[in-house]
């Protein structure tokens, strides 16, 4: 609708007026705040009231310092400005607010038109210039156009600003990023690289831009990158997760040297093309380059730790029976020969327990190092046990060179490993099993070797020995009777026997030793010497020796109710024992339970068990001994060489072998070595007593020194518990 447009006089006062007003953001052409400039209040008015009639909010100022106030207080979307007004011009005006209030849009309705101001106004950052007086349709036109240009202006200043946000956080996400991301032209060149290049390969960018990606790549990856850098297909098909190496910079080198440093990374890339599908134009190549050095490391090291011992770095039983699996196939299919051994080292418990588990743990590590120099680079050296070694020594000429690598070793400790200022001496006994003749799978020669290892052990230790048949029959039987030992527990098939000891002056009983028997049910009667020594090498001997003592506590008591209360028990006890926690609390308890004070027991300990960790064999005995408990050391003058434990130990009772008195046949006979044990006891206040007295002849030649206890077949037969009471009513 057409308005007419007329100048009337109306309120000159700057406040607001509004008419209908749209939605903030962008100003509406209708809904724009507009300031009217103009000294003359009837113009002023009348643009107001049209205006306001075309809903546009509207603002007055009667000068141009008014104009620039209201300016600085708040948004105005659009200015009519007058140019001829006293005091400042509008022309000055536009000047001023070009520079401080740039987002306003000014429109010039002024009665001076000449093309000189037209041009100048303009010029001065007018958007339109309008003669007065001009038809409202005119006015409302150009004030709507302005307006909708300037509101497009704004929006795409608004875009370009967001464009620039959002550059500025893809760069700085881009350049902060822990991967390389690079692009690379159709030809495999890099068009772009960013920042982490230099961290990571010491290349900037500028190094590599238009150079070929294949540079980067290890020579011996290039043929697995070289589709995947500069891969072309996208989507589910591109390249994702490829793992290579990249070679880095090397400043003191050539480039790209195969020599140079390289780290390992995991690509994922995907092709560029003109229309965002394969159809397009073949742009390049957009990818992400991870380092992922530190996952290879811990998986290389998860790998070693699977198939390693962390020790002494050897392989495990795993890895050694892979590889002997390996070297199994090989044989059989080239018809060679292999040898497998098994090394145990002599007294590790021994050095372990004395030195402490650090010591015995460098100790490991030295032997380890050393059996490895002995070695060919196909051997196999693992760590299976505690102290427990397997060899695999494939494509072997014969027994001859295995022979060799047992000597070798044997050899190479011979030297001592010094060890906290110690010299410790190690050995080994060694099984050796040959392919195919001992055994064609694995378990088959892992356990011909064991066999072997045990013979040598049983034969002195410090020594090798090949399988042989007849170890079979040795093995078979001590698993037999290490299980009939398990049953003979369960079914108390045990039996104690009592050998009784004589005072040679008196002529009566003054001890027993205890003397353990097994009753099988089908072989009869076993002696101790056919079943202990498998007791102790699979721990049964510990739970023997609590039911002997039990059982000899026991029955002591009942000689003591009986009225025997000067007879003294003697029982054996081994080094299994002695280690226990609760090895002194078990015999003090057992004597307690059973009403028996403690000199009426006779503790036997042999020299070597004795000298297997002396410190807590003194301190342990020593509790026994305040108790009244007496200790014996058994089998004297056949183990340990060194004398000082006599002193160290609190010790009440020599007993010395058999073997010092089997050639005594009278009592004018000469031993040097006994005369000396007796007169050394006398200097100590030791009692001594002599095993094995099987003739009188002996008697008088240990009457004759003055030996007051002994025992053995002339004297009394070891007995079942109820004729050895029969025997001491006697």
């Amino acid at each position: 609708m057409k308005r007419s447009f007329s100048w009337q006089a109306g309120s000159d006062h700057p406040d607001v007026e509004c008419g209908v007003r749209g939605v903030r953001g962008r100003a509406e052409p209708e809904s724009a705040t507009v300031l009217i400039v103009d000294d003359d209040a009837r113009l002023r008015n009348s643009v107001r009231d049209l205006l306001l009639a075309y809903g546009f909010r509207c603002i007055s100022a009667d000068s141009g310092g008014q104009a620039l106030e209201i300016l600085s207080g708040q948004s105005i979307d659009l200015m009519l400005l007058d140019l001829n007004m006293p005091e400042m011009d509008g022309q000055q005006v536009l000047t001023r607010v070009a520079e401080h209030f740039p987002e306003t849009a000014v429109i010039v309705l002024s009665g001076e038109s000449t093309f000189e101001s037209a041009t100048e106004a303009l010029r001065r950052g007018a958007l339109d210039f309008l003669r007065k007086p001009c038809a409202p349709d005119e006015l409302y036109r150009v004030l709507k156009s302005v307006l909708h240009k300037r509101g497009l202006e704004q929006e795409v200043q608004a875009m370009q600003r967001r464009l620039e946000a959002s550059e500025q956080r893809y760069r700085f996400i881009v350049d902060n990023s822990p991967d390389i991301i690079y692009m690379l032209d159709e030809k495999g060149h890099f068009s772009f690289l960013n920042e982490r290049v230099l961290s990571l390969l010491d290349y900037s960018g500028e190094d590599l831009l238009g150079r070929h990606c294949s540079e980067l790549v290890h020579p011996e990856d290039r043929d697995k990158a070289r589709f995947a850098f500069a891969e072309r297909r996208t989507g589910r098909r591109a390249s994702s997760n490829v793992e290579f190496r990249l070679l880095c910079h090397d400043r003191g080198q050539p480039d790209h040297s195969p020599g140079l440093h390289s780290i390992f990374v995991e690509l994922s890339a995907s092709g560029i093309y003109s229309d965002n599908n394969k159809k397009g134009v073949y742009l390049g190549t957009y990818g992400v380059v991870r380092d992922i050095s530190e996952r290879k490391r811990a998986e290389e090291l998860i790998n070693f730790q699977l198939f390693h011992d962390l020790l002494t770095k050897l392989p495990n039983r795993a890895l050694f029976r892979d590889r002997l699996e390996l070297a199994l196939s090989r044989a059989r299919r080239n018809q060679s020969l292999l040898a497998v051994m098994y090394l145990d080292m002599d007294r590790f418990k021994v050095i372990n327990d004395s030195l402490g588990h650090l010591a015995g743990d460098r100790l490991l590590q030295a032997v380890a190092s050393r059996l490895r120099s002995c070695l060919r680079g196909s051997d196999t050296l693992a760590r299976v046990g505690g102290d427990e070694f397997n060899l695999l020594l494939p494509d072997i000429a014969g027994r001859d060179d295995a022979a060799m690598i047992a000597r070798k070793i044997l050899d190479q400790l011979k030297v001592p490993v010094i060890i906290d200022g110690y010299e410790v001496f190690s050995s080994f006994s060694i099984g050796i099993a040959l392919y195919p003749e001992d055994g064609e799978s694995i378990e088959e020669l892992v356990k011909s070797a064991d066999m072997a290892m045990y013979h040598i052990k049983g034969r002195g230790k410090n020594g090798f020995e090949f399988f042989s048949d007849n170890m079979k029959g040795i093995f078979r039987k001590q698993v037999t009777i290490e299980s009939g030992i398990r049953t003979a527990l369960k079914e108390h098939q045990f039996e104690l026997f009592y050998q009784p000891q004589m005072d040679l002056c008196s002529q009566r009983i003054c001890g027993m030793e205890a003397l353990i028997r097994w009753r099988h049910p089908e072989r009869g009667v076993i002696l101790p010497d056919e079943f202990i020594p498998v007791a102790e090498e699979s721990g049964l001997i510990t739970e023997i020796g609590s039911w002997v003592l039990e059982e000899a506590c026991r029955e002591l008591g009942q000689w003591q109710r009986a009225g025997f209360t000067d007879i003294v028990l003697a029982i054996n006890l081994s080094a299994a024992q002695l280690v226990q926690a609760d090895f002194e609390s078990s015999i003090l308890g057992a004597l307690k339970r059973n009403g028996i004070p403690g000199n009426r027991l006779e503790l036997e300990i042999t020299e070597n068990v004795l000298m297997q960790d002396m410190d807590q064999a003194a301190s342990r005995l020593q509790q026994l001994a305040i108790q009244g408990v007496r200790i014996a050391v058994d089998d004297f003058g056949i183990g340990y060489s060194s004398l000082g434990y006599l002193q160290a130990l609190p010790l009440h009772t020599l007993k010395i072998d058999r073997s010092f008195i089997s050639e005594i046949q009278s009592p004018d006979d000469r031993n040097s070595i006994v005369t000396a044990i007796f007169a050394m006891a006398r200097e100590l206040g030791l009692e001594v007593v002599v095993k094995g007295v099987e003739n009188e002849g002996q008697v008088a030649y240990l009457r004759r020194l003055q030996c007051s206890r002994a025992q053995g077949f002339l004297l009394g037969h070891p007995a079942t518990a109820e004729k050895a009471r029969a025997l001491l009513q006697r």
